[in-house]
């Protein structure tokens, strides 16, 4: 991970055998290449196959609002994402297009993953998809597979791309300002 970066944790792991099944938490899990070990999208089964996630997150702390907001505690997995990570604030926008480390595992969210009725038919649980509205997760590709656990560290082991690009360019402006009289510049 990098210094600086914002950081946290797994707070649970959850999968679902198939379409439709109670959630199952876990205290660890492997991430192989086509999404978590005994999910049901890992194997091509879910209720939205053709818009799959190899791997979902969501943050804890939108979880923790959901039952604050409604008084639905969906922390027995019923919001059907497979890694909750805490650390993070309520919105895990900022993770979008970056490497983020999970356990052992490296993750790129790719889109944000929108709770949908379906979601709230099988929670059981009215309102909850409005609930998880701009805070349902994210769809993430796998880019390094690995073994993930309650309690392992979670975060950005490489930025996106876009703020990569502004911090070189915020340096080369900072290095531009101060007159560019360090050694090895064009100022020598």
């Amino acid at each position: 991970m990098t210094d600086g970066d914002a950081s946290g944790e797994v707070r649970s792991i959850v999968t679902a055998p198939e379409a439709g099944a109670a959630p199952e938490l876990h205290e660890t899990a492997e991430i192989l290449p086509e999404g978590v070990e005994g999910d049901r999208y890992r194997r091509g089964e879910g209720t939205f196959r053709l818009d799959g996630c190899a791997v979902t997150l969501v943050a804890a702390e939108a979880l923790d609002a959901v039952r604050d907001e409604t008084g639905t505690d969906v922390a027995d997995g019923r919001h059907r994402r497979n890694v909750v990570v805490e650390g993070f604030g309520p919105g895990l926008d900022d993770l979008l297009q970056a490497t983020v480390a999970v356990g052992d595992a490296r993750l790129r969210p790719t889109r944000r993953r929108p709770p949908c009725a379906h979601l709230e038919a099988l929670a059981g649980a009215e309102g909850l998809a409005s609930a998880l509205q701009n805070r349902g997760g994210l769809c993430c590709d796998v880019v390094e597979p690995g073994r993930v656990a309650v309690g392992d560290p979670v975060g950005v082991a490489e930025p996106d791309p876009r703020t990569a690009g502004v911090a070189i360019a915020d340096r080369l402006r900072e290095e531009s300002a101060a007159g560019g009289n360090r050694p090895g510049s064009h100022g020598e």
